[in-house]
């Protein structure tokens, strides 16, 4: 049998052990002593080929296995993905139980574990090791790779309680760490370990520590390629903030050459609050210094909103309130008006200054309207005083007309007791005239309005109503009119002053009337005194049924008092039968109503009757 049988073997990657099946065969076919030794020599050089090629071939997986991880790393895109195949080919190459590999923490200055291959403990999956401690802590602050065969029969590394249960409970014994290097700094550790007593040599530690530089290239380019896209993303976010900020810049520097060109050509209130949707959407409200809108729909308005217009006009900014923004503007610690926002969404900051330039704009131009309006005020004002004190002086019908005002129309002269206040009531009633084509004047602490209208009652419960509504407290409204012609004026002026003076003595502050709502008391303040008006208010439908049927009820009804009240001392006085009396006063409860009997009623009744028969 010749040598030629072992490279055969080696051809077909035989094992080891079938190398000695030909000196086996020679032995039992009786070759002699020289051929048995040529086929041994044979059979160790075959062998020691056999392992070289095996050698190669290893090396060559494993040059191939770094081949493939550099081609992961150029081609980088997840992190984590080539991580854990670094780790898997680390087990693969070195044929171990598992692998892993633990990262630096520069926070808390230990490293802790980041992937693991072929573990099952999830203890182990969350061990942190500190700096020195185990195996791993002492590759990690030496930057120098160890190996043990038997971890914890190996007296070299300071064992931890909390980590040999961790690695006791993976069953590990055997374990190659090998130091994760950026440089002259540590980054982490990789490792490859066994379950079973098993020593590594230096092929294993250097291929393990090829592994490791590659990861550490890859975690510097993830922290590298992370950075870069930090750095992209931020100068995206600063670009997308600086067009934001720009647009919103030019958008407000429109938003105000269109109100400041609205002011210069004559606009109003509602124009500016149309560019201010027109620019910022959502729907704007209005409000004077009272709160009370102007222009837009406020809606339902709490105490919350009122609070934030204060808060807007001490800061001088707009203030938030859920999905509304206030912009209030304040002339002289006194609010001027107050511009309320019902957003549809996020309103910017750029923005929020339009709804603060929008709100100056609007009080320049209340500011215009109400120097206007005090301007119109003293004319009309100056106006009223002459007609008041100087009715006789020429021309005042002239002036009247002048401004919108017919004084052979007819007017309501109205005298309001404000008690302070002087110039919120001023303003208010100098708008009112101005309105209703009217004069006003300041007297004191009261207010005169000459207005048009032929009922002078309903005007002065109005005109209290309003103004104690503006000012906050009672304002007191007396009346008198309608009067015709500039000299009647003076004269109404005195009645109706005389009015309120009565509504104050009667503890009536608050309200309104004229002479003719005061009843008996009206005939004592009324310079007319119009007693007609006054039979007519109390007893006039007894006077016309008893014109109109010829009846006696005017007669029965002073009896009936005079009497005290008696049916039947009634009866005797007019010779009629009681229940002719019975059915006198019923028709009278139904012309005068209900309640005619009640005390004051009846005194007015009776009062009525003693002018009605003195006028007779």
């Amino acid at each position: 049998m010749s040598a030629r049988v072992f490279l055969e073997l080696l051809a077909r990657e035989a094992s080891a052990v079938e190398f000695e099946g030909p000196i086996l065969a020679a032995r039992t076919g009786g070759a002699d002593a020289v051929t048995l030794a040529e086929l041994e020599e044979a059979k160790l050089t075959a062998l020691k080929v056999r392992a070289l090629l095996r050698r190669r071939a290893k090396r060559e997986a494993e040059l191939s296995a770094l081949f493939d991880t550099a081609g992961d790393l150029a081609g980088l895109r997840d992190l984590d993905a080539v991580l854990e195949a670094i780790v898997h080919r680390a087990r693969q190459l070195l044929g171990t139980d598992a692998a892993y590999m633990t990262l630096h923490d520069s926070e808390r200055g230990d490293t802790w574990m980041r992937v693991t291959d072929g573990s099952v403990s999830a203890k182990f999956r969350a061990l942190r090791l500190a700096m020195g401690a185990g195996l791993g802590g002492l590759v990690a602050q030496t930057a120098t790779p160890y190996s043990t065969a038997d971890y914890f029969a190996d007296g070299r590394f300071r064992h931890k309680t909390h980590i040999d249960d961790a690695v006791l409970e993976e069953g590990l014994v055997a374990i190659l760490g090998v130091p994760l290097k950026l440089g002259a700094r540590v980054i982490g550790v990789l490792f490859a370990a066994n379950r079973s007593v098993r020593p590594f040599n230096q092929d294993e530690v250097v291929l393990l520590g090829s592994l490791a530089a590659h990861a550490a290239v890859a975690i510097d380019n993830a922290r590298l390629l992370q950075e870069t896209r930090n750095a992209l993303e931020e100068l995206s976010e600063a670009n997308r903030q600086v067009n934001a900020h720009s647009q919103a810049v030019e958008r407000a520097a429109l938003a105000h050459d269109r109100m400041t060109g609205l002011v210069l050509r004559g606009g109003g209130v509602e124009d500016v609050a149309a560019v201010v949707t027109e620019v910022l959407g959502g729907s704007l409200a209005v409000l004077d210094d009272a709160g009370r809108p102007i222009t837009g729909d406020a809606g339902e308005l709490d105490a919350g909103v009122f609070d934030a217009a204060q808060s807007s006009r001490a800061l001088g900014r707009t203030v938030k309130k859920g999905n509304l923004l206030v912009a209030s503007v304040d002339v002289g610690a006194e609010p001027l008006c107050t511009l309320v926002l019902r957003a549809d969404g996020h309103v910017a900051d750029t923005d929020q200054r339009i709804l603060e330039r929008a709100a100056l704009v609007t009080a320049l131009l209340l500011l215009f309207r109400r120097t206007v309006a005090e301007a119109e005020g003293r004319v009309r004002g100056e106006l009223l005083n002459d007609l008041i004190s100087r009715p006789a002086l020429d021309g005042l019908a002239e002036r009247a007309r002048r401004v919108g005002v017919d004084l052979d129309a007819g007017h309501v002269v109205v005298v309001v007791r404000h008690g302070g206040q002087r110039e919120r009531a001023a303003f208010w009633a100098s708008s009112q005239a101005t309105l209703n084509h009217g004069l006003a004047a300041q007297h004191g602490d009261e207010v005169v309005l000459l207005l048009p209208g032929d009922r002078p009652g309903h005007l002065a419960k109005r005109v209290a109503s309003e103004l104690s509504a503006s000012l906050g407290h009672p304002a007191t409204a007396g009346a008198s009119g309608p009067v015709r012609g500039p000299a009647a004026v003076a004269t109404a002026h005195h009645e109706a002053r005389r009015c309120a003076d009565a509504l104050l003595a009667l503890g009536r502050a608050g309200e309104g009337a004229s002479p003719t709502e005061l009843g008996f008391v009206g005939l004592l303040v009324g310079d007319g005194q119009d007693i007609e008006s006054f039979l007519g208010s109390v007893i006039g439908p007894v006077i016309d049924y008893d014109a109109r049927r010829g009846t006696a009820l005017t007669r029965t009804l002073t009896a009936y008092f005079g009497a005290g009240g008696s049916l039947s001392r009634t009866a005797d006085a007019l010779h009629i039968h009681v229940n002719t009396v019975t059915q006198r006063l019923d028709r009278i409860a139904q012309l005068l109503g209900t309640g005619w009997q009640e005390p004051e009623r009846a005194l007015e009744i009776q009062l009525a009757l003693r002018l009605h028969r003195l006028s007779r």
